[in-house]
């Protein structure tokens, strides 16, 4: 059994999809970040860092594993599921894991503060970040227009990726001029794993609904001024 600590975020689907396409049993603990639960020292204690998501794999000790990559890493290793087993093939996956890590996320995260979440205006940060989001977008759609996934086969690269590049409107970047990427994110969320896993612990808020959006601006807000 996992136990899986986490949130309505990019970060902490990419562990609840890659649980249940795994069909691993697993107990969702829910964090309320905008409370700064994740800064309690009952989850500093499993994630120094403080942030979601994290894990408690109970049948080995009660080990612990935070970073979602690594969480990813661990449970495709544990499985032997979700990740080649060819050399070559296995490199392939972990490059584009590693680029949706040190890309993909970071800049559509940092896109998201200055155009959803930043107090001010500051159009210069909006448009080097939402410019940078649609550079990265592009790398996808060069490898999916050749390729039904990213390692060719469904891996822990497509499952860390389609968290945060289906979020692209909440990004303020849209995706009309990459077929093949949209054409991915329908394959994907075609699939029952990925659409429970969407659902933990719950949806992220939609950009069409307003009243939810504002409420949660105003979380992230408040996190941000910790």
């Amino acid at each position: 059994m996992i136990d899986l600590y986490t949130s309505a975020t990019p970060n902490g689907h990419k562990v609840s999809i890659m649980l249940e396409e795994l069909g691993v049993d697993y107990q969702v603990h829910s964090i309320d970040l905008s409370s700064g639960e994740q800064k309690q020292p009952e989850f500093l204690a499993i994630n120094p860092n403080g942030r979601i998501p994290a894990i408690v794999d109970r049948s080995e000790d009660h080990f612990t594993v935070f970073e979602s990559g690594a969480i990813m890493l661990y449970l495709a290793e544990k499985t032997g599921q979700l990740m080649p087993t060819d050399m070559k093939q296995r490199s392939v996956a972990m490059q584009w894991l590693m680029f949706q890590m040190g890309g993909v996320g970071p800049m559509m995260g940092q896109a998201n503060v200055f155009y959803r979440y930043w107090p001010e205006v500051y159009q210069p940060a909006i448009d080097r970040y939402q410019n940078e989001c649609k550079r990265l977008f592009g790398v996808l759609e060069s490898r999916l227009e050749h390729h039904e996934y990213l390692a060719g086969e469904l891996s822990v690269a497509d499952i860390a990726t389609y968290p945060w590049v289906r979020t692209h409107r909440w990004s303020g970047v849209a995706i009309d001029k990459f077929p093949a990427l949209q054409n991915w994110l329908a394959r994907l969320d075609e699939r029952p794993a990925f659409q429970r896993g969407l659902a933990v612990p719950e949806p992220m808020i939609s950009p069409d609904d307003k009243d939810a959006s504002a409420k949660f601006v105003k979380g992230a807000q408040s996190i941000l001024a910790k």
